[in-house]
């Protein structure tokens, strides 16, 4: 609308927001407020206003909280404007914002202090605007196939469902130890088998591990299961979902992350985990990649210093070397499938080949988003592998699963043919945000003293 059909509307509005600029030119002067929707340009005038009130406003400081009654009119330049009647100051800042032309410019204050953050810098304020879309988006996908959402326990009195070393507390009125959940998996198949055979759910794991760009010991999760179904469709829906929740965040399948394009349109390609690491490493001997002592030789050539992971077969080496010498080469999208059964505990063993499983990651941008597999429903084969995990905690591995007999015991009963996945939300989020680190994407990230 125009100045004069503005002017002529005479509309009155109620508004407020933080201070953020001020100019006084004598009897005018201009504000700008700033609340969840923008920014406002306030026109202050000793006519509008009154002497004493108008004289009031020069105690004002940048960061201050007011509120003003006006009528909306545009100025010379154009500028949507309220011209004020009535100013309050609603709540005083008693510290200073940062200065306008640097801001709050030091990413670890920025973190620290995301209360500031927000205030100061719109970008920050757009990025988590973003992992809502993003958030919103992935739950209208699920919801519109079926799958209910559901909450399970935080507090565990086994921590199952991924190999990670857990954190521990101790709850008084029970006398026990309690883990905080590593994974969403084992309780979310246990209502598989009771019969809901679609669900979902998007909530908080935590892990005892170390920080990274890509890691925090509190993250997002978003674990999604289904009767009926295995990897292979699992792999569809996985293209499917991240595909639409870029088409709802950027409007397509296109997605700029740190100065490259990734194309999400399509059947994203498939490789083995054998196959990927023969690739990205010439001149390993397909024919020994099941030989342990092979992998421990080619360790040492490929210049890994570190001691083996303990009490290592081949599936665990061979898993060490795609770690370690694949994962950060795939720009992707691209399926990695073909994991070992000595990796994969929970996953379901392949009819062609039992010393692997049925099970897929994908990778963009050399980053690990989606874990799914078609889940192991036999309750002999999962007390077996159970047994093996806890031998290989007894010997150190700490990131090695507890046998955990209740959910053998609901195995009994039968979980129906299923499919899982589960999909790091902060990571989607990094590659639709462009963020490069973890923590840009967390309101409030776990930092160092």
């Amino acid at each position: 609308m125009d100045a004069e059909a503005l002017a002529e509307l005479g509309r009155e509005v109620r508004v407020a927001g933080r201070l953020m600029s001020q100019r006084r030119m004598g009897r005018l002067s201009f504000a700008e407020i700033q609340d969840g929707a923008g920014r406002l340009q306030l026109m202050l005038t000793r006519a509008g206003m009154g002497e004493e009130a108008y004289a009031n406003t020069g105690a004002l400081d940048l960061g201050d909280i007011v509120g003003a009654n006006g009528v909306l009119m545009r100025t010379r330049t154009g500028e949507l404007s309220v011209q004020v009647s009535e100013l309050a100051l609603l709540t005083k800042s008693l510290r200073p914002l940062p200065e306008k032309f640097h801001g709050l410019s030091d990413r670890e204050q920025r973190y620290r202090r995301r209360y500031l953050d927000l205030i100061v810098n719109r970008e920050s304020r757009e990025v988590f605007e973003r992992r809502a879309r993003v958030v919103s988006a992935l739950r209208e996908f699920l919801g519109g196939r079926g799958f209910m959402e559901v909450e399970t326990p935080i507090m565990q009195p086994i921590a199952g469902g991924a190999a990670a070393r857990p954190f521990a507390t101790h709850h008084h009125a029970l006398d026990r130890e309690l883990y905080l959940r590593v994974a969403l998996e084992l309780h979310l198949k246990r209502l598989v088998v009771g019969g809901m055979e679609r669900v979902f759910e998007i909530n908080r794991c935590f892990r005892n591990e170390g920080l990274s760009t890509q890691h925090n010991p509190e993250f997002t999760m978003l674990e999604a299961y289904q009767a009926y179904a295995d990897y292979e469709d699992f792999m569809r829906m996985t293209e499917e979902m991240i595909r639409a929740a870029a088409e709802a965040v950027l409007g397509g399948a296109q997605v700029g992350y740190q100065g490259k394009t990734y194309e999400l349109g399509g059947e994203w390609p498939r490789l083995s985990m054998e196959q990927a690491v023969l690739e990205h490493n010439p001149g390993l001997d397909a024919a020994r990649l099941r030989d342990a002592g092979y992998l421990l030789e080619c360790r040492k050539r490929l210049g890994i210093e570190s001691d083996p992971p303990a009490n290592a077969g081949w599936g665990k080496l061979l898993a060490e070397l795609f770690d370690r010498t694949v994962e950060d080469r795939l720009d992707g999208p691209v399926f990695i499938t073909g994991h070992p059964a000595e990796v994969s505990p929970l996953s379901r063993a392949s009819n062609d080949d039992p010393e692997i499983t049925d099970r897929y990651e994908l990778y963009i941008a050399g980053r690990e988003l989606v874990n799914g597999f078609s889940e192991l429903n036999d309750a002999e084969d999962q007390a077996r592998r159970f047994r093996e995990q806890a031998r290989l905690r007894e010997s150190g591995d700490d990131e090695a699963m507890l046998y955990d007999e209740d959910f053998v015991a609901a195995l009994e009963y039968g979980l129906p043919p299923t499919a899982g996945l589960g999909l790091g939300v902060d990571r989607l989020v990094m590659l639709l945000a462009d963020q490069p680190a973890i923590r840009d994407v967390l309101l409030f990230p776990q930092l160092r003293n």
